[in-house]
C-alpha cells in the first residue's frame, strides 16, 4: 500500500468553516491541509529550531494539488508527507489527503529551498538536515 511510504501523518478536524457554497470542503483548505503538512515536516526536521536558532530555514517555491474526490463535514482529513527528492538546495515534498475511510481525496507536490534570511539567499542543505530529511 503506497501510504506506508509517507513516514509523517496528521489528522485534522474538519470545520464548518471549511466548506463551501458546494457543502465540500473547498479547494483552498487542501491547500491549508498540505500547509499543515509542510509544517510537520518542518517541525520533525529541525528546521523551524534552525529558523528559530539561526534565521534559515525553509522556503515554499511551488505548490501543486490534484483534487480527485471531496472531503465533508463533519469528518477528518488525515494528510500524509514525504520527502519526493533532495538536490543542492532544494527539496520536494509530496502530500496525500485521505478521508475517514482512508481514501485519497487529494495528491499535493511542493517545492522548498534552503533560505538564509540573513543573507537573502539560498544555501546548500547541510549533511545534518540531509540526513533528516532522508529518514522522510
Amino acid at each position: 500500500m503506497e501510504h506506508q511510504d509517507y513516514k509523517l501523518s496528521l489528522e485534522l478536524r474538519i470545520d464548518f468553516s471549511d466548506l463551501d457554497l458546494y457543502r465540500h470542503v473547498n479547494n483552498l483548505t487542501f491547500i491549508r491541509f498540505m500547509q499543515s503538512g509542510r509544517v510537520n515536516l518542518w517541525e520533525a526536521t529541525g528546521l523551524s529550531e534552525m529558523y528559530e536558532e539561526h534565521n534559515k530555514g525553509a522556503i515554499l517555491v511551488s505548490s501543486h494539488c490534484d483534487f480527485q474526490r471531496s472531503l465533508y463535514y463533519p469528518g477528518t482529513a488525515i494528510v500524509k508527507t514525504k520527502v519526493a527528492f533532495l538536490k543542492n538546495s532544494s527539496f520536494g515534498i509530496d502530500h496525500i489527503i485521505l478521508n475517514n475511510d482512508g481514501e485519497i481525496c487529494a495528491r499535493g507536490h511542493d517545492v522548498a529551498a534552503c533560505y538564509d534570511f540573513n543573507l537573502n539567499s539560498t544555501f546548500s542543505i547541510p549533511k545534518e538536515l540531509r540526513d533528516k530529511l532522508n529518514r522522510y
